[in-house]
C-alpha cells in the first residue's frame, strides 16, 4: 500500500505534489528503485506510523493490500498474518536481514512493535529465489533507525482502554561516517478478561552505521525483547483458565560490512536470533487434576555473502551463499494423578542456499530473473527460481509481469515429535508456486495513482495432521495442496495540499483442490471449500486532512467480509461455519507545538464486537491519548 507513505508525506509537506518514488532493498537484496521491481511492493515509513499512532507491526499490515491480519482479541494475543490466501507461515520476517521465523516459518506478530524503526518493506509474491525457506507468500522486513543529524531524544508516553499505557525514550543521531540510534519501550495492560489476562511487552534495540570511506559501510544492529502473556481462554475461546500464562524472550543480532570495489560490490552479512519460550499451566483449584509446563530454547545463526555486478543504470548481476544453523532444545511435562509424561526435544537441522540474480535494465524494459538450490540436512536438495519484467511505454505508466516459485521447510515438530505425537522425518518441503500481472497508472498531473494487480498461486506438498494415523505411522502427511487466485486494487487522490483521500481493495479466491489427511467436515482442508479464515472481499478507504500548521487528522476504516472458520464449541461434524462481516472505523489525531506532540487514537470507534475468529471475543472500541517530547536540535 502506497497510500500509507504518500499520505503522511503529503500531510507533514502539504506544498509537495510529486510521489516519492522511493529505493527498496528486500525485492531483489541489493538497492533498486520500486519503480523497476516487477513483484508489488510496500514501504511504510517509521516516522509515518509514529505519527499514525501505530505500536505494532501487525496494525501497520492491516492497511497493505493482500495482506489479512487476524489477532485473537486482547493485546499479547497470538497474531497471524494470511499474505495472498497463503497459510500464516508462509511469509519470512526479517529484522536488518535476522530472520524472525520460528524454523518451518511460524511467526507471532503479536510482540512486533515498531520501535526505532526506520521503514518496513513488503514484498508480496514468492521470494524464495533470495531468501531460502518460508518466502512463500512474501516478505517482511524490518530496517531499524540508522541516525543521522544532530542528537535527539525523545520521551512518549501513552496511556488508554484496558488499562493500557506505553512508556518508551529514543536517542539517535550522527554524520555521514558514523550514526547511531537506541531505544527502549514498555507496554501493559490489563486486557479483555476480568482474570488471568495481563499482558507486558519490553523492547531494547540500537543500531550503530559506521562509513569508514565513500565506498566501505559497516553496520550492527540489535535487539532484545521480553514479553509474557497470561490467557485465560481455552481452544474454544471460552475464559476457564486462571493461571495460564506464554512468556518469550531473547536477542537478535546482525553485523552487515559492505565494500565497493569498482564495479563490484561485495555484502558480508552475520545474523543470530535466540529465544526463549516458556508456557505454564497449573492447576486453577486444588481439586483440578493436571499440570502442563514447556521450556524451549531456540536459535537460528547464519551467514551469508553477496557479490553484485553493477554494469550501466541499474542492470547488475548478483551471485550469493546462505548458510544456517537452526537447532532447538527443549523439555516439557504433563503430569496428573494417573501419571506424569515428561518429554524433551534436542534437534539440529543446516542448510546453505546457492542463488543468482540478473537485473537488467534496458528502457523501457527492465527484466529480473533468478534462481537458487537448497541443499537441506533435512529433506536434500530443492530448486526455486523467478523471472519478472517491468515495461514503461511512456510517463506514469507502467505494466509488469512476475513468475516464480517458493518453498518452506517442515517445522521441527512436524520432523521429529515424539511421544503423543509421531513426526515424520520423509517430509517434503511445501511449495507455492505464482503468476502475478499488474499494471500502475499515475493521472492528473501526478495528484491521482491507480494501481491493479492480479495474482494466482498453487500450493502443492502442504502438511497436515491426522488423530488417528495408521498403527506406527507419523501423525504429520504431505497433501496434495490448495489454489489461491485474487486482485489488489489501490487509488489515491491528492485532493487539495491538505486533504488526500485514498481506498484499497482486494479480492481473494482460495480453494482446496483434495482432501487431506482428515476427510471430516471438520477438516482444515475439505476439497471443494475455501481456506479457513481468508476473506474474499476486504476494503480499506483513508482520508487524512492538514488543519492549520499544527494539527492533522486521519480516518480510515477496515471493512473484512465473510469467511469459513471452525467453531470448536459446537458438536462435532458440524464446526465449519461462515463468519459475519465486521466494520472496524478507526481516528487518528496530532497536535504539535514546538517540541511538545499531543496525540490521540480511538480504534472501533463504533464498537464492532463481531468475531474475527470463531468463538473469541474481538477488542471493543479503544483509546489512547499521549505525548512525545523532543530534545535536541
Amino acid at each position: 500500500m502506497k497510500l500509507v507513505a504518500l499520505l503522511l508525506t503529503l500531510l507533514q509537506q502539504p506544498q509537495d505534489t510529486v510521489q516519492l518514488k522511493p529505493v527498496v532493498v528486500t525485492a531483489t537484496r541489493s538497492s533498486i528503485p520500486a519503480a523497476l521491481v516487477p513483484a508489488a511492493v510496500t514501504v511504510l515509513r517509521g516516522s509515518e506510523l509514529e505519527a499514525r499512532g501505530v505500536r505494532t507491526v501487525a496494525q501497520a499490515l492491516s492497511l497493505v493490500p493482500g495482506a489479512h491480519v487476524l489477532e485473537t482479541g486482547s493485546f499479547g494475543g497470538q497474531t497471524a498474518l494470511f499474505m495472498r490466501g497463503g497459510e500464516n507461515d508462509y511469509v519470512k520476517v526479517l529484522v536488518d536481514g535476522v530472520p524472525l521465523n520460528q524454523p518451518g516459518g511460524a511467526f507471532d506478530f503479536a510482540h512486533l512493535t515498531t520501535d526505532n524503526v526506520e521503514r518496513i518493506e513488503i514484498a508480496r509474491g514468492p521470494a524464495s529465489v533470495l531468501y531460502g525457506s518460508d518466502a512463500m507468500t512474501g516478505v517482511i522486513q524490518i530496517f531499524t533507525r540508522a541516525g543521522l543529524g544532530p542528537l535527539q531524544a525523545v520521551a512518549d508516553v501513552q496511556a488508554g482502554s484496558y488499562g493500557s499505557n506505553r512508556q518508551a525514550v529514543q536517542i539517535h543521531g550522527g554524520t555521514s561516517r558514523l550514526g547511531y540510534s537506541v531505544a527502549a519501550s514498555r507496554f501493559a495492560a490489563e486486557g479483555l478478561y476480568p482474570i488471568n489476562n495481563q499482558y507486558r511487552n519490553s523492547v531494547v534495540s540500537g543500531r550503530l552505521r559506521f562509513t569508514p570511506d565513500e565506498r566501505t559501510e559497516a553496520s550492527l544492529s540489535y535487539r532484545y525483547g521480553d514479553d509474557i502473556y497470561h490467557f485465560p481462554t481455552v481452544g474454544g475461546g471460552q475464559p476457564a483458565d486462571s493461571n495460564q500464562r506464554s512468556a518469550e524472550r531473547g536477542p537478535l543480532a546482525s553485523l552487515t560490512v559492505r565494500r565497493a570495489l569498482g564495479a563490484l560490490e561485495l555484502t558480508a552479512q552475520g545474523t543470530l536470533r535466540e529465544t526463549r519460550q516458556l508456557l505454564n499451566d497449573e492447576p486453577d483449584s486444588p481439586g483440578e487434576d493436571g499440570t502442563f509446563w514447556s521450556n524451549d530454547y531456540v536459535r537460528r545463526a547464519a551467514g551469508g555473502l553477496l557479490l553484485t555486478w553493477r554494469l550501466a543504470g541499474w542492470t547488475a548481476l548478483s551471485a550469493g551463499v546462505d548458510y544456517e544453523d537452526e537447532r532447538q532444545r527443549g523439555r516439557s511435562e504433563f503430569s496428573a494423578s494417573f501419571g506424569t509424561f515428561p518429554d524433551s526435544i534436542r534437534v539440529r537441522r543446516t542448510n546453505a542456499g546457492y542463488y543468482a540474480q540478473a537485473v537488467l535494465d534496458a528502457l523501457p524494459v527492465t527484466v529480473t530473473a533468478g534462481a537458487r538450490i537448497d541443499d537441506n540436512s533435512a529433506f536434500d536438495t530443492h530448486g526455486t527460481f523467478r523471472v519478472g519484467a517491468v515495461y514503461r511505454p511512456r510517463a506514469g505508466t507502467r505494466l509488469r509481469a512476475s513468475f516464480g516459485t517458493g518453498f518452506k521447510e517442515p517445522t521441527f515438530f512436524e520432523n521429529f515429535a515424539r511421544g503423543f505425537v509421531l513426526g515424520n522425518p520423509d517430509l517434503d518441503p511445501e511449495r507455492s508456486r505464482s503468476l502475478e500481472l499488474g499494471l500502475d497508472r499515475t493521472l492528473v498531473g501526478g495528484r491521482l495513482t491507480i494501481a491493479a494487480t492480479l495474482f494466482n498461486q498453487q500450493f502443492r506438498d502442504l502438511i497436515d495432521f491426522t488423530n488417528s494415523p495408521p498403527p506406527g505411522a507419523p501423525n504429520y502427511f504431505n497433501v496434495p495442496g490448495a489454489t489461491s487466485r485474487g486482485a489488489e486494487l489501490e487509488a489515491e487522490m491528492l485532493v487539495t495540499p491538505a486533504f488526500v483521500a485514498g481506498l484499497q481493495y482486494t479480492y481473494l479466491y482460495t480453494r482446496v483442490d483434495n482432501a487431506g489427511a482428515d476427510s471430516s467436515a471438520d477438516a482444515l482442508f475439505v476439497p471443494g471449500k475455501p481456506l479457513l479464515r481468508r476473506p474474499a472481499h476486504s476494503l480499506v478507504p483513508e482520508l487524512g486532512i492538514t488543519l492549520g500548521a499544527h494539527a492533522r487528522v486521519i480516518v480510515n476504516a477496515r471493512w473484512v467480509g465473510s469467511r469459513d472458520d471452525l467453531d470448536f464449541n459446537r458438536p462435532a461434524g458440524s464446526r465449519r461455519i461462515r463468519l459475519d462481516p465486521y466494520t472496524h472505523l478507526n481516528l487518528a489525531a496530532e497536535y504539535t507545538l514546538r517540541r511538545l506532540q499531543l496525540s490521540a487514537k480511538l480504534e472501533n470507534v463504533f464498537d464492532d464486537q463481531t468475531a474475527e475468529i470463531a468463538g473469541f471475543r474481538p477488542r471493543g472500541r479503544t483509546v489512547m491519548v499521549g505525548g512525545r517530547v523532543t530534545v535536541g536540535r
